[in-house]
């Protein structure tokens, strides 16, 4: 680790989050470079990693970066195949819920469209990876305010410690502090809406069906894990998550039973209860000077399409990229020309996945009958186009448009 005049410490690149996609971000410049100096800066202690209890759904491109940056085969395991997914449109009380939409689950013989992966599982696999490479944790701690200078970074910490850098990249979250301080606007609206994040088993298996149900508050997705469990992401209006979050588990159970039916025979909770707010964000910028945003900090979106954790990912691999190739030919990695290739890379995506999120939930999230038959007929008439479907799960499984290395197995 270099050290400043001044005494701080001196970074390549200070990536400030270690989530995923932090985590993730400094194992992929790691790898593909040993030489780069990495510091991962984050308010919780890395140990906790390990006690998430919630699962993830890993696109079969981002399983091939994992596979790539060397941890993919220890979380196998514990990994659950999405072998097909079925898509109904139904009101709650309706006793029978057609499905209008169904989707085979391989891309490649042998290779589901994505996986479902307990967080325990992968936090501390990208943390261990990184570690064993030489990335620097700064934990717990935080990026409280930074300045940038024609050749470096200079960041001030909330602990009273002082780090420079050549690069600062914000993975800080969708209310991201330092992207407020870089001066980056963004797009933003509120849905009035929830997600409820919890685990439950039930008593017959999933046969690794995914289920998506369009209800009148919004979707309500049952997502296949290893054995007779699966995770929930059930979308209600704000008010009547916050009720059903906080209120007994017999409610909550009965409330389930309505959404979920009975197909799996009898279900009981196997998790914590969790709400989160839903709503889109935008950067109208993922960067400026030595600064660059990935993740949640530069586009949240609506988890309609269960494509946000995936399209950090490609941030991941789009960034490692630039930067690595950037450094090889003795550019300056945190050169505004030099970001704008990994802007030009991945705004426009973002951007078309929100709007896609936002009119999907706009257009599913409501009970006008005129609106649902015309949905309806849409659904059907897509089930019955083999060409669409598969462009669907092209892009579900993360390969549409023009994918960096990382994305497509191969190393930078």
């Amino acid at each position: 680790m270099a050290e400043a005049k001044s005494g701080r410490d001196v970074f390549d690149v200070a990536i400030a989050g270690g989530g995923y996609v932090g985590l993730s971000l400094s194992l992929a410049l790691k790898k593909s470079d040993p030489t780069l100096k990495i510091a991962v800066i984050d308010p919780k202690p890395m140990d906790s990693l390990a006690g998430d209890p919630r699962a993830s759904a890993i696109a079969a491109a981002a399983s091939r970066m994992l596979d790539q940056l060397g941890i993919w085969q220890d979380l196998l395991p514990t990994a659950q195949p999405i072998n097909e997914m079925i898509v109904t449109d139904s009101k709650l009380r309706d006793v029978v819920r057609p499905v209008y939409l169904t989707f085979d689950g391989e891309v490649t013989e042998g290779e589901p469209f994505a996986h479902m992966v307990p967080n325990g599982e992968m936090m501390p696999a990208l943390y261990n990876a990184a570690s064993d490479l030489g990335v620097t944790f700064l934990a717990p701690d935080s990026a409280r305010t930074f300045r940038s200078e024609p050749s470096k970074v200079e960041l001030q910490l909330a602990s009273g410690d002082a780090i420079e850098a050549r690069l600062l990249v914000a993975a800080d979250g969708v209310r991201s502090k330092l992207r407020d301080l870089a001066g980056i606007k963004t797009v933003h609206w509120d849905y009035g809406q929830s997600g409820i994040v919890t685990t439950i088993r039930h008593e017959r298996p999933h046969q690794g069906r995914a289920e998506e149900h369009f209800l009148p508050a919004g979707p309500f997705a049952i997502l296949p894990l290893p054995g007779n469990r699966s995770s929930l992401v059930w979308t209600e209006k704000t008010r009547d998550a916050e009720r059903l979050v906080k209120g007994d588990e017999f409610t909550f159970e009965l409330e389930l039973e309505r959404r979920f039916g009975h197909h799996l025979g009898k279900l009981e909770l196997a998790g914590p209860r969790n709400a989160y707010p839903l709503g889109l964000t935008l950067a109208r910028d993922f960067v400026r000077s030595r600064f660059a945003l990935i993740g949640d900090a530069a586009h949240g979106i609506h988890p309609i399409a269960g494509q946000g954790l995936n399209m950090g990912f490609k941030d991941v691999a789009a960034l490692a990229e630039v930067i690595v190739d950037a450094r090889r030919l003795g550019q300056d990695i945190g050169g505004l020309d030099v970001l704008e290739r990994y802007q030009r890379w991945r705004r426009f995506d973002a951007l078309q996945m929100g709007i896609v999120t936002d009119v999907l939930n706009r257009l599913f999230s409501n009970d006008i009958d005129i609106v649902r038959a015309a949905r309806d007929f849409g659904l059907g008439l897509v089930d019955r186009m083999p060409r669409l479907k598969s462009r669907f799960i092209n892009e579900a499984s993360g390969f549409a448009g023009p994918a960096p290395k990382l994305l497509s197995g191969d190393p930078i």
